[in-house]
């Protein structure tokens, strides 16, 4: 076995040459008996993922020099009660997989990892690509970005499967330039990001000299600072998603879980995943969200967001 596998890793080495490719982007297939490197001759993990038979997938980023990740179980969880629920034996059980994820994120010390864990469909065999984490610029998180709108939609919202980033791949290639993420609509209605959860922030109403508070009004409860609003249905239930939905709620946030419709207005519009954390929303299909301007709002939830990663992110290895 140890010399079959050094034969493949010459191979990929070789074939990585040939084509120019950055080896820092690796692919293994998880065994009992060990890790089988992938010829790879990709530049991305949606490449490497397409050229995988079709699986449930899920994508984290590691912290703390490699040995932590936040919502890890929620991430194994994506993999594991999909098979579990076809009675399709995984490759490996998740105490295995985490001990082989700390392994290899101890290749790209002292940088983080971004790490793809693939499990297929029809046999249960485990994939893992893996690459050097390199985090956004803070100018995005500063001055926000510019997203798109699209109609395409997962064949089954709540499994995150691998058919779709090859039924996306004309639309993720729209994802350029200033265009920073395409939203999924249905009906009108947004849903959610192609690689991420979609949310809005509606400012609460000021009472004017027109509308003054009355002594009716005093004696109500005082109303939530602003109201967030995100899809509840038909969505990808993220792991940051659920994160952020508490640390929003811990800040006075009130909740209201709606799709948003397109062309509808509200304040301020931010998008989360594992990667990238809670990133600003300036402008959809090229209209202003707001004032055009990263919200007071996303960014406290940013900030809180970092801190709550730091504080809650889980061991890799129990």
């Amino acid at each position: 076995m140890a010399s079959l596998l050094v034969q493949i890793w010459h191979f990929c080495k070789v074939t990585a040459h040939k084509y120019n490719v950055d080896m820092t982007l690796h692919a293994v297939q998880i065994r009992p008996d060990g890790n089988i490197p992938i010829p790879n001759i990709a530049s991305s993990l949606d490449e490497v993922t397409g050229s995988l038979p079709i699986g449930f997938y899920t994508t984290f980023s590691s912290l703390a020099q490699g040995t932590r990740v936040l919502g890890l179980q929620a991430h194994l969880d994506r993999l594991y009660l999909p098979a579990k629920e076809r009675k399709l034996k995984p490759a490996v059980d998740e105490n295995t997989l985490r001990e082989r994820i700390a392994e290899l994120v101890k290749e790209n010390l002292p940088h983080e990892s971004r790490v793809r864990l693939i499990l297929t469909k029809e046999r249960g065999e485990i994939f893992t690509a893996i690459q050097p984490f390199t985090p956004l610029a803070k100018e995005i998180y500063e001055n926000g970005v510019h997203v798109i709108t699209s109609t395409v939609a997962r064949s089954d919202p709540r499994i995150k499967g691998t058919d779709f980033i090859a039924k996306s791949a004309e639309q993720r290639k729209l994802v350029r330039g200033d265009v920073f993420e395409i939203l999924l609509t249905h009906n009108g209605k947004i849903l959610e990001g192609m690689t991420s959860n979609f949310y809005a922030i509606v400012h609460p109403v000021i009472a004017t000299k027109q509308s003054p508070i009355t002594s009716l009004d005093a004696a109500l409860p005082p109303k939530p600072a602003a109201t967030l609003l995100t899809a509840q249905k038909e969505i990808l239930l993220g792991v940051t998603r659920r994160a952020v939905l508490k640390i929003a709620r811990g800040q006075g946030l009130s909740i209201e879980y709606r799709p948003l419709r397109v062309g509808e207005k509200f304040d301020e519009a931010f998008l989360t995943s594992s990667s990238r954390g809670v990133v600003p929303i300036i402008s959809i299909d090229e209209s202003l969200v707001g004032q055009g301007q990263v919200g007071a709002w996303a960014k406290t939830l940013s900030k809180a967001y970092q801190a709550y990663v730091w504080e809650r992110s889980e061991k890799i290895v129990r």
